[in-house]
C-alpha cells in the first residue's frame, strides 16, 4: 500500500510530518529521517480497549498509521488485551478496572474498527497484534525477574503522571503499566522486527521507557516519536459535542453527527485539523486555507475536512447522506431522499420531540421548543417565518396530517433560515 501523491525523496516523509505538526517529541529527527528514508520500516502504535469504540481523539494515531503505510512502511496495530485490563495512570484518580471478558469483547470491536484504515495485503501489509498473547503467558516471577529488573524505580517515579498521583496515592497495578508497555516494544521488536513506536505526547514517558528497555535487553536500536494532543482554541475538549463524545462506531455516534462535528469546527482550529487529518497534498491544503480565509462564511475547509473524514470512517454512501441532510434541513435539498436513519439522526442532533398526537402547526412550533409560546408561534407563522418539511406555512391555524409525515413518522420544523427541530409521532 503506497501513494504516489505523497512527497518523494529521502527526507520527504519526516519533513511532511513536521510540516503537518505531527511530531512533537522524538528520539532524534536525524535518526528518524534515516529510518524512514532507508526503506521499509516496521512500526507500531497501541490502542487500549477502555470503551467499546474508538473516538475521534484516536484519529490522530489511526491516520498517522495510514500515512506511514501509504509511504511504504509496515504497521503493527496493537490492541491491548493485557494493558487494557490494567489502565494507564490518569492524573486525577485510579481507573475503574474492567473484567477480562469485557476487555476481550472491546478488543474485537476495536480490531474491526481499525481494519478499514490500513491494508492487510502487499509487501507492507498491516498486522493486528494483541499484547495479551505474550503478557498472558508470563508468570509473576518471570515478569519481575525478566522485565522488572531493568527499570530503575527513581526513573519511574519521575514520570509526570506518577508524580501527580504520589500524594493522593497510586496502586502498584497502575504504577506497573509502564513496564507492560515497554515490554510490548521489546516483544514486537523480537517477534516482528519492529523499529519504531509512536503515540500521543502524553505517552512520551512510557514510550521512552520502551526504547530504553529494548536497549537494555541488548536489542535495537529503535526509534520513537509522539504526536501532539489535539486541542480546541475555545478551551473545550476536542472530540466532545453537546451530545457527548464523538465515537467512530455509527451506533454510538451517527455518521450525520460525525460529519457535523467537523463542519462545526472553529475557524481558528480547522487549518490545523486539516494538516493533522487530511491526506491532501501540502499545495492543496495551502490553497484551501487561502480560499477559506477569503470566504470564511462558506466554511470551505470545514466541509472539505468533514467529507474526507466521514468518507474514511463511514464510507461514501453515508457521507453523501450526511451532506444531503445538512442541505435538505435548511431547504436546499429534498427531505424525501433522506434515509430514515439519517433523518432521525439529524433531527436528534437538532432536538427531536416525540408526540402521541399532532397539534396544529403553532402547537408543533411550541412543543418543539422553536418558540416559547403559542402567541409567538402565531406571530412567526403570520410573518412567514414558519416551515413544515421545507414548505412555508402562511395560515396561523394550519394543521398537518399523517400524509405529511416523512417515512410515516417525522416532521421537520423550521423557524426562519437557521433554526430547526424535529417531531416524531409515536406509533
Amino acid at each position: 500500500m503506497t501513494d504516489s501523491n505523497l512527497p518523494q525523496g529521502r527526507d520527504s516523509l519526516t519533513d511532511d510530518l513536521l510540516w503537518r505538526g505531527l511530531i512533537q517529541d522524538s528520539t532524534g529527527l536525524d535518526e528518524l529521517r534515516d529510518l524512514l528514508g532507508a526503506g521499509q520500516a516496521t512500526f507500531y502504535v497501541g490502542f487500549d480497549p477502555t470503551a467499546p469504540s474508538l473516538h475521534v481523539g484516536h484519529l490522530m494515531q489511526v491516520l498517522t498509521a495510514r500515512r506511514l503505510q501509504l509511504a511504504g512502511h509496515r504497521p503493527l496495530l496493537l490492541v491491548g488485551g493485557a494493558t487494557g485490563q490494567i489502565g494507564d495512570p490518569k492524573e486525577s484518580a485510579e481507573r475503574t478496572l474492567n473484567s477480562p471478558d469485557v476487555v476481550a469483547g472491546w478488543v474485537e470491536r476495536i480490531r474491526e474498527q481499525l481494519s478499514p484504515f490500513v491494508t492487510y495485503t502487499g509487501e507492507n501489509a498491516a498486522q493486528l497484534v494483541n499484547n495479551l498473547d505474550w503478557t498472558g503467558e508470563m508468570s509473576v516471577v518471570e515478569f519481575l525477574r525478566d522485565v522488572g529488573k531493568h527499570f530503575p524505580v527513581n526513573k519511574m517515579l519521575a514520570r509526570e503522571v506518577v508524580r501527580a498521583r504520589l500524594e493522593t496515592g497510586i496502586s502498584f497495578t497502575e504504577f506497573s503499566y509502564q513496564l507492560l508497555q515497554a515490554n510490548d516494544f521489546f516483544e514486537l521488536h523480537r517477534r516482528h522486527g519492529c523499529q519504531l513506536q509512536y503515540g500521543g505526547s502524553d505517552q512520551w514517558g512510557n514510550i521512552t521507557a520502551g526504547v530504553d528497555y529494548v536497549r537494555r535487553r541488548g536489542a535495537g536500536p529503535v526509534q520513537a516519536f509522539t504526536t501532539p494532543l489535539v486541542t480546541k482554541s475555545d478551551g473545550t475538549k476536542f472530540g466532545k459535542s453537546e451530545s457527548g463524545a464523538i465515537w467512530l462506531d455509527p451506533q454510538m455516534t451517527s455518521p450525520y453527527a460525525f460529519y457535523q462535528f467537523w463542519v462545526n469546527a472553529d475557524d481558528r482550529d480547522v487549518s490545523r485539523y486539516l494538516r493533522y487529518f487530511s491526506f491532501r497534498s501540502r499545495e492543496e491544503l495551502e490553497e484551501l486555507e487561502k480560499a477559506t480565509a477569503e470566504r470564511p462564511q462558506a466554511r470551505l475547509a470545514q466541509r472539505a475536512l468533514a467529507e474526507e473524514l466521514t468518507t474514511l470512517v463511514h464510507g461514501e454512501r453515508e457521507t453523501a447522506q450526511a451532506v444531503a441532510a445538512s442541505q435538505a434541513l435548511f431547504g436546499r435539498g429534498s427531505l424525501d431522499e433522506l434515509a430514515p436513519e439519517t433523518l432521525r439522526a439529524a433531527l436528534t442532533e437538532a432536538g427531536l420531540v416525540r408526540l402521541d398526537a399532532l397539534p396544529d402547526v403553532a402547537g408543533l412550533l411550541k412543543e418543539s421548543g422553536l418558540v416559547p409560546s403559542m402567541k409567538e408561534a402565531r406571530r412567526v407563522i403570520a410573518e412567514g417565518g414558519a416551515y413544515v418539511n421545507n414548505t412555508r406555512i402562511s395560515e396561523v391555524d394550519a394543521t398537518v396530517s399523517a400524509d405529511d409525515l416523512l417515512h410515516g413518522r417525522y416532521l421537520v420544523l423550521r423557524r426562519g433560515k437557521r433554526s430547526f427541530a424535529g417531531v416524531e409521532l409515536r406509533g
